[in-house]
């Protein structure tokens, strides 16, 4: 099969169309044959050439390249889904997780023993600002999003945990795009690809439930509100890609009822049913997701509902538009109220000052997640897949098979390696979630 060049992925999409469905670009740290491109601890990234990246070096022995810290693996490619085929392992033994672009969980916890390789594939999104063909129309990005993983002109791949490695890597574009559907998330904070630990969100969790065969595209970003979404050409970047058989998932009110970015309930209701007719006028799917409820707790235990009526509204639209809703405010009751105030204590931004570097104020966020808070959302989410008999559940995977948000995950049995990525102003207090 014939090598994909550097320069045939800068060339843009108009040359993957042709060319992708017939080749790809195998990255190796052993010998390369058959036209994969070797790889070893001086390979550094660059807009043309693959390399390791974000002052990450591993080694690279016995035909792996392996560290005993994470490191980043970049390649410069256009916008569009990628197919990635990992061949995991190292010299020793080792547990590998492999997260995509902007900390999204694609992999968890892949053990191989030393010397020995297993293999794994799943699917990611590339995306960049503009929007069609003019280079003038694009998304009206946020600081915070200036020079994110999720909104460059590369994929990076991140390898992380005990003794992480591989051997080879390979991408290419999904082979049959016009047959491999697409979830598109429009959301939040507590939705979006949180780029810094600890924060993180459910949307950028989800694809580690995910078997190879769908992507997701997460687009949430920090502070949106349904309103906010359209203005700032979010909602025009996901229809100018969504098509028959994608799936739209949308969930807003955290913000939408806010003073300073409020949202009545009657334009909510306007803005979303304009969205969901987009979408069907697409040939894709709209899904709505109620927004979870915040950690307040009464006294006898019970969590308070603070979404000012938006949950209600969702689910009345749904009704009357006939929309598939997954009743993620519900679930996240049930979830808390097993936690208790303590528990949810594990779930939600809640540290002491100095439990990170740069952290001199502690972190006490009763709106924003943890890894293991976003990872029982996003089960919550498979189950709402899976309960609304939504077509796209064959692509869910077993782990998720039985969740159930009355018996939560043990938070003592529960971790996943920190992403490396230092907040930009040294303070992890200091990003911005609204």
């Amino acid at each position: 099969m014939k090598s994909l060049t550097i320069a045939a992925l800068l060339l843009g999409p108009s040359l993957f169309a042709t060319s992708l469905p017939l080749c790809a670009q195998t990255y190796t740290c052993a010998p390369a044959k058959n036209g994969a491109v070797a790889l070893n601890g001086t390979s550094t990234y660059s807009a043309t050439t693959a390399g390791f990246d974000l002052h990450s070096t591993p080694q690279s022995a016995a035909g792996f390249c392996s560290s005993d810290k994470p490191f980043f693996l970049s390649i410069p490619v256009a916008e569009g889904n990628y197919r990635v085929t990992v061949e995991l392992g190292s010299p020793a033994d080792s547990v590998t997780t492999v997260r995509a672009e902007a900390r999204r969980l694609m992999l968890e916890k892949v053990a191989t023993t030393a010397g020995k390789t297993t293999t794994r594939t799943f699917d990611v999104s590339v995306r960049t600002p503009q929007i069609g063909s003019d280079e003038k129309t694009q998304v009206k990005l946020k600081p915070r999003e200036v020079g994110n993983a999720d909104w460059d002109h590369k994929l990076t791949l991140e390898f992380n945990g005990l003794r992480p490695g591989f051997r080879s890597v390979r991408i290419e574009l999904i082979p049959n795009p016009a047959s491999e559907p697409v979830i598109y998330l429009a959301g939040d904070s507590t939705v979006v690809d949180q780029d810094v630990e600890p924060w993180t969100a459910w949307g950028q969790i989800l694809p580690r439930f995910l078997a190879p065969g769908i992507v997701v595209s997460n687009q949430a970003e920090s502070g949106e509100t349904v309103r906010s979404f359209g203005g700032e050409k979010r909602f025009e970047k996901i229809f100018s890609t969504i098509k028959p058989g994608d799936y739209l998932f949308l969930q807003f009110g955290h913000n939408d009822q806010k003073p300073d970015s409020k949202v009545s309930l009657d334009l909510y209701q306007e803005l979303l049913t304009q969205a969901i007719a987009r979408t069907r006028a697409a040939g894709a799917t709209p899904v709505l997701v109620t927004s979870m409820l915040r950690r307040n707790f009464l006294p006898d235990g019970t969590v308070k509902d603070t979404m000012a009526g938006y949950p209600d509204r969702m689910r009345q639209i749904a009704k009357e538009q006939n929309v598939t809703l997954i009743d993620l405010n519900a679930m996240s009751r049930t979830l808390w109220e097993a936690l208790g105030p303590e528990g949810t204590k594990k779930a939600f931004m809640h540290y002491e000052a100095n439990s990170f570097p740069g952290q001199t104020e502690a972190i006490l966020d009763d709106t924003h997640f943890n890894g293991y808070g976003a990872y029982l959302l996003a089960e919550c989410i498979g189950r709402g897949m899976r309960e609304a008999n939504l077509p796209l559940t064959r692509f869910l995977i077993d782990p998720n098979k039985n969740f159930d948000p009355k018996h939560p995950d043990d938070p003592a049995t529960f971790s996943l390696p920190f992403t490396p990525i230092p907040p930009k102003d040294g303070d992890v207090t200091k990003v911005p979630q609204i």
